[in-house]
């Protein structure tokens, strides 16, 4: 691909990163700091003892990441999905009890990153499985679901270009 196809999928990723609410932008940050193990998360993100609670919880769930990694070349193929789907709904109905993800297109985006573009094909079938687990109050659960579009649903294909922009921690400047 082009430098400058590159570039513009780099910016269409920024672009939507952008459109995220503050609240999700920190909790995708501080995932990809815990998923793929960037960052000491308890130093950079725990603002009080309740998040460092969560953020120990995550470090617990994102420990099916290593196994979910290698297994998504097996799982596309004529193998069977169940070891493998229901780790992804697991780990994933982890992520959206935490309430910091309010859509499909959060969701995706951080697990593009945590998962690589191999997983673009499960992502909506974990969604869609994860949030309407019982576990998700009733009311976030329909905002869930409303979330994916029919087209996110139904996609006869995926990409399969991986992602080129993770967003990090980004220091203050000193005043």
């Amino acid at each position: 691909m082009s430098t400058t196809g590159t570039a513009s999928l780099t910016i269409a990723e920024l672009r939507e990163f952008a459109g995220f609410p503050a609240c999700e932008q920190r909790y995708i940050k501080r995932s990809l700091d815990v998923g793929l193990g960037r960052h000491d998360a308890f130093k950079r993100w725990a603002r009080d003892a309740a998040e460092a609670a969560s953020i120990r919880s995550q470090y617990v769930a994102y420990q099916e990441l290593k196994l979910l990694r290698g297994a998504v070349q097996e799982a596309s193929g004529e193998e069977p999905t169940e070891p493998f789907l229901g780790a992804l709904i697991r780990v994933t109905a982890f992520d959206l009890a935490q309430e910091r993800l309010g859509s499909f297109s959060s969701y995706r985006f951080l697990y593009e990153r945590l998962l690589g573009a191999e997983a673009r094909p499960w992502l909506p079938s974990a969604f869609c499985g994860a949030a309407a687990l019982p576990l998700i109050r009733p009311a976030r659960r329909k905002l869930l679901l409303q979330s994916i579009s029919e087209a996110a649903a139904t996609a006869p294909g995926w990409s399969s270009r991986a992602p080129s922009f993770y967003p990090e921690w980004v220091e203050k400047e000193a005043a």
